[in-house]
This record gives C-alpha cells, sequence and structure tokens, in this order.
C-alpha cells in the first residue's frame, strides 16, 4: 500500500510539472493526489506497520499492536492536524493576498513605481532582488513574493520579461527568509522548536544569504533577458487615488505588523493577518468612497469598483486556483509524512552517505555529513522542506544553535528555489505568473544551484567564526 501510495504522490507530482503539456491545471492533480493518497491510508491503516508522530516529529511506539479503530482514530486526528497546519498557511496567504489586492484597489503600487526612475532592466532586476531579500526577512518570503509579482506586474507589461524578474524574485526572496526566524516556514519551526537564536541565526546565516542573492542576480544581469531598456508603457493619463501612498505603507505596515504580533501574544501568525486585514479593511472603506468622489473615472472596470465594497472586490480578484493548488500539494506530502515515508528518507540519508571528511563537528556526537544536509536541500526543491527539516528534528539531537540547525536552515531554506514547486514562494509566483515548470527549470534552476552552491561554502567557511 506504501508503494500505490507513493506511485499516486509520483503520478500526481509529473502531471504537475507537465501542466502545459496535458493541458490540465496544476490544481486538478494535485487535489486529486491528495484525496486518493488519504483515501489509501483509510483503506489500507491495518497494514500499516509504522505512523509519524508531527507534533513530536518522531514515529510512534506501538503503532502496530492498537485496534483498528484506534489507528482510524488517529488517523483522523492526524489529517485534521495537518489541515489545521495547512490551514494556517492558506489562511494566512488569503490575508496577505487581500491586503496587497487592496493596495492595488487604491493604485498604491503606483507609489513605488515613482521610485523607479531607472528604465535600465539590469537596474531594475538589482532594485527587486534587494527588495525581495529584504522584505521577505521581514514579512516573511511569500509574503515578500506576492508583493513584488504584484509591483512587478504593474511596472513590467511584456509577460516574456516579468517571469524572468519573478524567477530571481523567487531566488532573492527565499535567501532572504533563510537568515531571520520569521522569514521562513522552516526556519520559524527551527526558531519555535529551541534548535536556534535569533542572533545566531543572524549571525550564521546573514553572509551566505546574501551571496545566495547576490551572485545569481550578478550573472543574471549580463544575460540577454536583462541588457537594454524596460518598455514602459504610458498610463500617466490614469487617474490615480490620492489614497494610494496612503494604502500603500499602511498594507505594508500592517503586514510588517504580523510577525510583531506573534512575539507578544505568542499566536499563530494568521491571527495576527486577520487583524492586520480588518484594520486595512476598516481604512479602505472610509477612504473607497471618496477615492471615487475625488476622481472622474468613466471606465466599466471603475464604475464596478464604486458598486462594490473595496474588500469584496479585493477578495474577487485573488488567484483562488493558487490556493487550492497550495491545499492540495500540502495536504499529499503530510500523507508521506504520516506514513514515515519521508522521516525514513531523511534518516537513510544518514546512514548511507559517505563522510567525506567533511563532518559537522562543534558537538555533534553522530558527526553528521555536510553532504546529507546539502542534499536535504537538494530534496526540500523535489519535495517540500517542511516535512524533511519536522524529520530532520526527530532525527538529529544536537543542541541549541549548533551549526547544524544553521546549516538545515539555509539548506531547506534556499535549496528549494532550484525547482519553481520546491517552495512557497515558487508556488505563489507559478500561479499569479502561470510560469512553466520546465521554462523555470531550463532558464531559473541553474542560477539558483549556483547561488545555493555558492551560500553553502561561504557557510561552511564562516561557521567556525561563531
Amino acid at each position: 500500500m506504501e508503494a500505490a501510495i507513493i506511485l499516486v504522490f509520483v503520478m500526481g507530482y509529473l502531471a504537475i510539472t507537465l501542466e502545459h503539456s496535458i493541458k490540465i491545471d496544476k490544481l486538478i492533480p494535485a487535489l486529486v493526489m491528495m484525496a486518493i493518497c488519504w483515501a489509501l491510508i483509510a483503506l489500507g491503516i491495518e497494514t500499516f506497520p509504522q505512523w509519524f508522530d508531527s507534533a513530536n516529529h518522531s514515529l510512534m511506539e506501538g503503532f502496530g499492536s492498537l485496534a483498528s479503530e484506534e489507528k482510524m482514530h488517529l488517523m483522523e486526528e492526524t489529517l485534521l492536524h495537518h489541515l489545521g497546519k495547512t490551514s494556517e498557511i492558506l489562511v494566512f496567504l488569503l490575508g496577505a493576498m487581500t491586503i496587497v489586492e487592496i493596495i492595488d484597489y487604491f493604485d498604491g503600487f503606483a507609489t513605488i513605481k515613482g521610485f523607479i526612475k531607472t528604465k535600465k532592466k539590469s537596474k531594475i532586476l538589482w532594485i527587486f532582488a534587494i527588495l525581495a531579500f529584504i522584505l521577505s526577512a521581514i514579512i516573511d518570503n511569500l509574503t515578500a513574493t506576492i508583493v513584488l509579482v504584484s509591483i512587478l506586474q504593474k511596472i513590467v507589461k511584456d509577460r516574456n520579461v516579468r517571469i524572468w524578474y519573478a524567477g530571481l524574485i523567487i531566488i532573492a526572496a527565499n535567501a532572504g527568509g533563510a537568515w531571520s526566524p520569521i522569514g521562513d516556514v522552516t526556519t520559524t519551526m527551527l526558531w519555535i522548536g529551541k534548535k536556534v537564536t535569533t542572533g545566531h541565526l543572524m549571525g550564521y546565516l546573514l553572509l551566505p544569504s546574501f551571496l545566495c542573492m547576490a551572485v545569481p542576480t550578478f550573472i543574471a544581469s549580463f544575460l540577454p533577458a536583462f541588457q537594454g531598456d524596460l518598455d514602459v508603457e504610458d498610463v500617466q493619463e490614469k487617474s490615480k487615488s490620492k489614497f494610494g501612498s496612503t494604502m500603500l505603507y499602511l498594507g505594508l505596515g500592517a503586514i510588517v505588523f504580523v510577525p510583531i504580533f506573534k512575539v507578544i501574544t505568542h499566536l499563530p501568525p494568521y491571527v495576527g493577518m486577520m487583524l492586520s486585514l480588518g484594520v486595512v479593511a476598516i481604512f479602505a472603506e472610509i477612504y473607497s468612497s471618496s477615492k471615487f468622489s475625488m476622481t472622474e473615472h468613466g471606465s466599466e472596470e471603475s464604475d464596478a469598483h464604486a458598486m462594490h465594497s473595496p474588500v469584496h472586490y479585493s477578495l474577487s480578484k485573488i488567484e483562488l486556483p493558487s490556493i487550492l493548488f497550495f491545499l492540495g500539494i500540502l495536504m499529499a506530502v503530510a500523507a508521506l509524512e504520516s506514513l514515515g515515508i519521508l522521516f525514513n528518507f531523511a534518516g537513510s540519508l544518514q546512514d548511507t552517505m559517505p563522510m567525506l571528511g567533511t563532518e559537522l563537528h562543534q558537538g555533534s556526537h553522530e558527526g553528521v555529513s555536510d553532504l546529507v544536509v546539502l542534499l536535504l536541500g537538494v530534496g526540500s526543491a523535489v519535495i517540500d522542506n517542511v516535512p524533511l527539516v519536522a524529520a530532520s528534528l526527530g532525527m538529529f539531537h544536537e543542541p541549541i544553535d549548533n551549526e547544524l540547525w544553521h546549516f538545515i536552515a539555509y539548506s531547506a531554506g534556499t535549496g528549494g528555489s532550484m525547482l519553481i514547486i520546491g517552495s512557497a514562494a515558487g508556488v505563489v509566483a507559478m500561479g499569479m505568473e502561470k510560469i512553466d515548470f520546465f521554462w523555470y527549470l531550463k532558464k531559473i534552476a541553474w542560477l539558483a544551484l549556483v547561488g545555493f552552491l555558492v551560500g553553502a561554502v561561504a557557510f561552511m567557511f564562516t561557521r567556525t567564526w561563531f
């Protein structure tokens, strides 16, 4: 039965990657894959010898001796647990996307467009890469990607050029998220799990993460796609709401407030995001009537704006297929995790990989190979970094702030950039820009790999400083 579940996952994964060839939207195989995987688990619950306890990041003891009713109850509890964790991400994502759409409703991103005075493609690339690197550390890589791709859509009209920028934004956002405890879900897991502290995480990973962003951006600036000037359409005749800049700063400030709210209350980030959305929505409702009384709009779109609440209108603009795709992928991976498949995979890496004289020392009793951690990074691009980091939490037992945990944070955080479906930032960009899996693999993956390896080498040299 385990083999059947793995086969379903592989087939679903292939259908997602071949989306443009088979002409089936990627959310369909993602949802089908999720449902069939969990259906097979329910039908074969009696035959499984082990069960992974996600709450404790370890395999359950005595699972095989449980009665069938107890196993079914455990499966339902596990399914509910994973749905809860996935829903936290999706609700957070919905809140962030709605705030971004509300900002756009008031033409807020025109303010940032005004800051970009240059039309030189390579300079604009550096502006977006640095913005992604900094923003992702503050508001997390997922939200930073949503914000920047939304701004990109207002500035770069040619989609063929825009997807190149989006690819480099994914690399920069994942690199920026790795050195901040709130920048990426995996670093947050290690931080909450008391494996890393903020000061040491920034000390260990700031330079490697910066190089992981800067080297691919530097190389890309010489590619033909970023040569010459950008064709920017003249949109000056479009009236701009006088509240645009206010809503931009309010919206971004509300997103930045989310991690502060989490630190103060210890509640999950989605709670703070809902509070932020509520506050932004209040101002949006207050300003909306003023927006249209102060400007003259003749278009059907502006009439549609005027007829709706800005919040309702913004919710209608959200990419719901991306949300459902995210649901399917995360819940399908959760099925593999629950059977201990991913845990065993990560464990087998440790047992089978040669040490090659690259042991992570400093308090490590087992001598974990650097190569194992690098393979976890590559694995996070193929599967998902969350369950791999969860498996490593149960597999390794080094003390807090051991260099192993920081290397895992770097590898899992930045390794996902090598495939577009290897990170939350990539999945969102894929949904927003309809980026083809194989286009990304051909054009962007090698840049991500170079950045990943340069950052890893930098970590190996600089870890002795701490």
